[in-house]
C-alpha cells in the first residue's frame, strides 16, 4: 500500500497527533507523491518540495508505524 493510502486513513477534520496533521497537508498537497513506497523518495519530497513544513524526526516515526501496519 502506498504511504498516501496510509495517511490517508487518518485523515480528520481536527488533528489530534502528529499522523493527522501530516495526513491533512498531503491531502492539500496536489504534489505529494502519492503512489509512492519508498522512504527516500517520500523523506526528499517532504524536505525539498513539499508546499508545507514537516518534522522529519515526526515522519520517521510515521514512516515506522506505516511499516508495521
Amino acid at each position: 500500500m502506498p504511504f498516501y493510502t496510509y495517511l490517508m486513513k487518518h485523515r480528520a477534520p481536527i488533528e489530534k497527533d502528529d499522523v493527522t496533521r501530516l495526513a491533512n497537508l498531503a491531502f492539500g498537497d496536489s504534489l505529494f507523491p502519492k503512489q509512492s513506497t519508498d522512504f527516500d523518495e517520500i523523506s526528499t519530497y517532504l524536505e525539498t518540495h513539499a508546499t508545507f513544513y514537516f518534522n522529519l524526526t515526526l515522519f520517521d516515526d510515521i514512516w515506522r508505524d506505516y511499516l508495521e501496519s
